[in-house]
């Protein structure tokens, strides 16, 4: 991320636990601050990125902290993937300084940091944000400004959530293929092309889920519920557990209890809405512009390009 600001032309001043960690930096001309203060007092914006809560306490609040070196106006984006306590702490301690802190938690890995692929998730005051998106952008290719602050951090540990929760479905039901006697490597093949297979992970959520548009259905819940029927009675058979399938089963057939059967499949997706009380429901032309910025995947059979 450093070097990605000092290819883009910008003076960087770095501070790392190890100095040999910032050896790369400071031999490429950025300037080594001996504290997290030192760095504060010598640039316009700082941005941190650690490992855990006690190092962005100790980095952000502690003695020789960022915020000892603050300056009025000045800006700390704190990149890590914190705790909502941490960083509503933060937060109110910087405002008391008349400085501000946003949340801007990363995703991409080290192999996205180094590309400048990073997604970066913000949340805090957007004029500030708006005021340094250029900088972002030598970092994340498309920094996202979610809210206020902690909004960030949600939204990171949401997809935290759902890329875990959702790599477990995979292999749990790809076992179920591979027991059965399928190929993994056609099978992997095979699934690329069904209509999941051909979208961005996210981009089933437009059609139904976001606008809160169940009827008339694309694909109707009865016809989910047999296929779920069929694959569960399948893993039972063949001795594979099928744990999150089986929660899948028990939502659908909630759903079909309520008497959604002929409602699409997706309707299944407003149980859990009503269980905590939240209503989902967003304009259709917002998804539209967000789709114009950022096409959706061109194999998409849906949206996607036609040959």
């Amino acid at each position: 991320m450093a070097s990605n600001l000092q290819r883009a032309g910008y003076p960087v001043v770095v501070n790392d636990v190890r100095r040999e960690a910032a050896a790369r930096h400071t031999e490429a001309g950025a300037a080594w601050a001996d504290t997290p203060r030192a760095v504060a007092e010598q640039c316009e914006v700082i941005f941190s990125c650690l490992p855990n809560l006690a190092a962005i306490e100790a980095v952000a609040l502690g003695t020789d902290g960022i915020l000892t070196g603050v300056r009025r106006g000045q800006a700390l984006f704190e990149m890590s993937t914190s705790s909502p306590e941490l960083v509503a702490r933060l937060h109110a301690a910087f405002a008391e300084r008349d400085a501000f802190m946003l949340d801007a938690p990363i995703s991409g890995g080290a192999r996205g940091a180094e590309r400048g692929r990073l997604g970066i998730f913000v949340g805090g005051d957007r004029t500030v944000f708006e005021r340094y998106e250029p900088v972002l952008k030598t970092m994340g290719d498309q920094p996202v400004h979610v809210g206020a602050v902690g909004a960030g951090l949600v939204t990171k540990l949401v997809g935290n959530c759902m890329s875990q929760a959702t790599q477990a479905a995979i292999a749990e039901i790809f076992v179920l293929g591979v027991k059965a006697g399928a190929e993994p490597l056609a099978l992997w093949q095979a699934i690329r092309q069904g209509s999941l297979g051909r979208r961005r992970t996210f981009d089933g959520l437009i059609d139904e889920f976001l606008p809160a548009s169940f009827d008339p259905p694309h694909a109707a819940l009865r016809i989910i519920h047999k296929d779920m029927m069929i694959a569960t009675d399948l893993g039972r058979e063949l001795g594979v557990p099928m744990r999150f399938s089986n929660l899948a089963l028990a939502d659908i057939q909630e759903a079909m209890n309520r008497g959604w059967s002929e409602r699409d499949c997706r309707a299944v997706m407003l149980l859990p809405q009503e269980r905590v009380g939240v209503q989902i429901k967003v304009d259709p032309a917002a998804i539209q512009e967000v789709l114009q910025r950022d096409p959706p995947a061109p194999s998409d059979t849906k949206y996607g390009t036609s040959d």
